[in-house]
């Protein structure tokens, strides 16, 4: 037999339950927007440029125009298309800028956990230095936000083989790490289930534009046919999810936010069919839903 993770078996999604989100809609869309801190000169980088000498002035200046321009944009553009957004935060933004968090409470926006620094990922870390990770920066999101944030996405989507019990123990409802459905599932965890929502790794703007090398027109095209064929694959009864990530200093950049408003109004347009909300609003139905059991 092949080594298994053991947190979920297989399900086909032929061999779902039918029901439907609130207002019978047949798909959910959530923005998962990351806000990420970086430290200068050490620690895990994403590169625009890769290979540069050291200082690499040119890197960083790029992941910092996301917090100082980038996201400040994107939090307006949603709040002219009236679309509500799930921040998923590194903790170290709340000294880096507070006052871009102060907006997305004001604006009520989900803050999600992202850790505390994309610098640091979770992978290799003992058992104590990872509780002490996950601990630390769920504190601080509860200190600043009055309340404990639900949702968790590892830096780098990095886990050891415990992270799902460590999160469950934590007071987390979901985690965006698996990328298995479009649906969301629950993953086994020794603490007790862990609901695991669709993010895509796909329809990723790091992915897709750093990794891929696609255009931003490219990109804003495959949020549109993303949805629209959700749309098209719910008809069937099985209700969908899709969680869009973005990043502010990829898709922050203006002559890409211009093709991401494009796909925003279309995805606007289409509302008769999309459930348009945060992670933790899906979160919140799907452990209401009894067809949606562990």
């Amino acid at each position: 037999m092949l080594k298994q993770h053991g947190r979920f078996a297989y399900r086909s999604i032929e061999g779902r339950p039918r029901w439907r989100w609130p207002g019978g809609k047949g798909v959910a869309v959530f923005f998962a927007l990351n806000v990420e801190h970086y430290a200068f000169g050490e620690g895990l980088v994403e590169d625009l440029v890769p290979g540069m000498t050291k200082p690499d002035v040119l890197n960083a200046s790029w992941r910092e125009y996301g917090t100082r321009v980038g996201a400040w944009r994107l939090l307006r553009l949603f709040e002219r298309e009236g679309l509500p957004l799930t921040i998923l935060l590194n903790s170290a933004m709340y000294d880096h800028a507070p006052d871009f968090l102060a907006a997305c409470r004001a604006g009520g926006h989900e803050i999600a956990c992202h850790g505390r620094t994309n610098s640091e990922s979770q992978a290799g870390l003992d058992e104590a230095a990872e509780r002490a990770l996950i601990a630390e920066a769920t504190a601080r999101i509860a200190q600043e936000e009055g309340r404990a944030p639900a949702g968790w996405l590892g830096p780098w989507l990095s886990e050891t083989d415990r992270t799902p019990e460590l999160l469950k123990q934590a007071g987390y409802r979901y985690v965006l790490d698996w990328c298995a459905d479009d649906q969301p599932f629950w993953l086994r965890t020794a603490a007790g289930p862990l609901l695991s929502l669709p993010y895509s790794q796909e329809v990723n703007d790091s992915v897709a534009i750093m990794g891929r090398q696609v255009s931003a027109a490219e990109f804003a095209d495959m949020v549109i046919a993303q949805v629209d064929q959700l749309i098209e694959d719910a008809a069937d009864g099985v209700p969908l999810a899709f969680g869009i990530a973005l990043h502010t200093n990829i898709i922050g950049q203006p002559f890409r936010r211009r093709e991401l408003a494009r796909a925003l109004r279309h995805i606007r347009d289409r509302s008769d069919a999309l459930w348009i909300t945060r992670g933790m609003d899906v979160a919140d139905f799907v452990e209401t839903d009894p067809s949606m059991a562990p």
